[in-house]
């Protein structure tokens, strides 16, 4: 469609002198207009382009306006093409009847009755040309939202291709990211797994030199002090590798803990002596505990080892000597994001180098250690926090380079007064004399611990019998054989571990003790305490062993049946 031809007067006036007058009258008034001389021309005409058209009804009369009814039909939804007809002064019914037909045809029409004034007939074709020219002014609106609409379909388009580039670009560098952190990770697992078995190796490695070389120097000397000198070395190294075996269950948080009310002043003052022994001459240790201080809920033993390893981290912080102070405060309704409550802070200050924030971030990680290789396991402060937690508590830590460090322990209040017994089973008892003290049956599956604990029960006075397993240890006792009481391990082969041992015994055989040992409790040790059972943890010594078994035996009541009852058939 030409857009000159958009402002055309088409006239269709077939008849007489019509046309040809009007189209010079619409010129007159600066109007382009085209005289059609049959209605199909009119319809050719007006797809090329128009602006409004101009008919005289008597050249509609008895044509075939199927074409143009087909024109108007088509049009677009901005288009609705504006008719001036000029009609005449018949009233009959048909022609009326007509004449209303064709303005449903055409839609928009001004209908204008002969004998009609020139400047009204041109009024109209310009008001018809002004209606035309708006909607030719909405198809142009419509045609630049509709190109508008493109654009920015196109502008999404591309702008959603580059974002789904930029998100797979993103996946891609994220999927990356995520491999080289779990390579990361993994490198660093296999560096602190090394740096823990070097350490654990290297302290190991020389206990056992300790012990394997006074060993073999025990058959080559004859002076009884050296002999005594050589025995008491290897009792420290055994103590030393129990230490550190409790240093290990503490920091993977699978020691088991008996927390019961402690006098902190009483328990960490009776340290003093252990403190100077493990500490040079030049670090000094200071006690600052108030009269007021309160008692704490923790197991005794393992705040000892606490205070032992801080007190050993703030000598080495201490090249030049310094002093050490151990300070107790009490802390009424604390509360923070980690712990609420009354507690009782701890804290161990030195004088010494102090940390940056760099290592002062990372001290409390696993395997951590700013000490050479060989020279530990980096388990020191990772210990301390692992009881912290265990015991309901936390651990923090204030350092400055050259300004010392200070690593308070914060232990929940006890609500109950401490004991004068220190320890569950009374390890002061008097060793008893060698003397029959009766049957023992031993269950043990390890061969070497097997013959070892024999020996040391039967230096007690206790008559020896060994079974390998659970299966086994119920077998002795179903024939009949008498049995005073049954030392057995916890962890064995054969489904049956030395807790459901001892349940099953007593179901059987409520007259005899049971006494337990193992050197890994986790879960075991709290069904034990459930079913009222003793533990006696490895490592031990022989008056250990002699106190807990006298314990074990003082548990039977008086009406229990004695040993010299046959057992009851199974």
């Amino acid at each position: 469609m030409s857009a000159d031809r958009d402002h055309h007067v088409l006239i269709f006036a077939p008849i007489g002198r019509d046309g040809p007058a009007s189209a010079e009258l619409f010129r007159s008034s600066n109007l382009e207009a085209i005289n059609c001389r049959s209605l199909p021309e009119l319809v050719s005409e007006m797809t090329a382009g128009v602006g409004a058209v101009f008919l005289a009804e008597e050249g509609l009369f008895g044509s075939d306006t199927a074409p143009l009814a087909q024109w108007i039909e088509s049009q677009p939804p901005w288009s609705d093409l504006p008719f001036v007809i000029l009609t005449s002064h018949r009233k009959q019914p048909p022609v009326v009847a007509w004449r209303r037909s064709i303005v449903e045809l055409l839609r928009n029409v001004s209908l204008l009755e002969r004998p009609v004034q020139p400047i009204t007939l041109t009024s109209a074709i310009q008001s018809a040309m002004r209606a035309r020219r708006r909607q030719y002014e909405i198809r142009d609106l419509l045609e630049a939202r509709e190109q508008t609409a493109q654009e920015l379909e196109k502008l999404v388009v591309e702008r959603t291709r580059a974002l789904e580039e930029a998100n797979n670009q993103l996946r891609l560098e994220m999927t990356e990211r995520a491999r080289v952190e779990e390579t990361l990770r993994q490198a660093q697992k296999i560096e602190a797994i090394g740096q823990l078995t070097g350490g654990v190796a290297h302290d190991f490695n020389n206990l056992l030199m300790v012990i394997c070389g006074g060993l073999d120097m025990l058959d080559r000397q004859t002076d009884s002090n050296r002999r005594r000198r050589l025995m008491d070395g290897m009792i420290q190294a055994a103590q030393r590798g129990a230490s550190l075996t409790r240093q290990l269950l503490a920091f993977s948080r699978r020691q088991t803990l008996r927390p019961e009310p402690v006098d902190v002043a009483l328990q960490i003052g009776g340290m003093r002596e252990l403190l100077d022994r493990s500490l040079r001459g030049d670090v000094h240790v200071e006690f600052d505990f108030p009269d007021s201080l309160w008692p704490v809920e923790v197991d005794p033993g393992e705040l000892e080892l606490v205070i032992l390893n801080l007190a050993v981290n703030a000598r080495d912080a201490m090249p030049n000597g310094g002093t050490i102070v151990v300070r107790g405060e009490n802390l009424p309704g604390l509360s923070d994001a980690q712990i609420t409550g009354d507690y009782v802070r701890l804290s161990v200050i030195d004088t010494g180098i102090g940390m940056g924030p760099e290592i002062l971030s990372r001290v409390f990680e696993p395997f951590f250690t700013t000490k050479d290789v060989g020279k530990g396991s980096g388990l020191g402060l990772a210990q301390v926090h692992g009881f912290a937690t265990q015991s309901q508590g936390t651990v923090r830590i204030k350092s400055e380079v050259g300004k010392g460090t200070s690593i308070e322990l914060y232990l929940p209040r006890s609500s109950n007064l401490p004991s004068e017994a220190r320890h569950l089973i009374d390890l002061n008892r008097a060793r008893p004399k060698k003397s029959n003290h009766g049957q023992i049956l031993l269950v043990e599956d390890d061969d070497e611990v097997a013959a070892l604990v024999s020996e040391m029960l039967g230096q007690l006075g206790y008559e020896v019998t060994r079974a390998a397993s659970a299966a086994a240890a119920l077998g002795a006792l179903a024939d009949g054989r008498s049995v005073d009481l049954i030392f057995s391990d916890i962890m064995m082969p054969g489904g049956m571990n030395g807790v459901e041992l001892a349940r099953e015994i007593k179901r059987r055989r409520n007259d005899i003790p049971v006494l337990l040992t193992s050197g890994y409790f986790e879960a075991a040790v709290r069904e034990a305490e459930v079913a009222g059972i003793q533990i006696l943890p490895k490592p031990y010594h022989i008056d250990e062993l002699a106190a807990a078994l006298d314990a074990a035996k003082s548990t039977l009541q008086p009406h229990t049946r004695s040993r010299t009852e046959p057992a009851a058939a199974h």
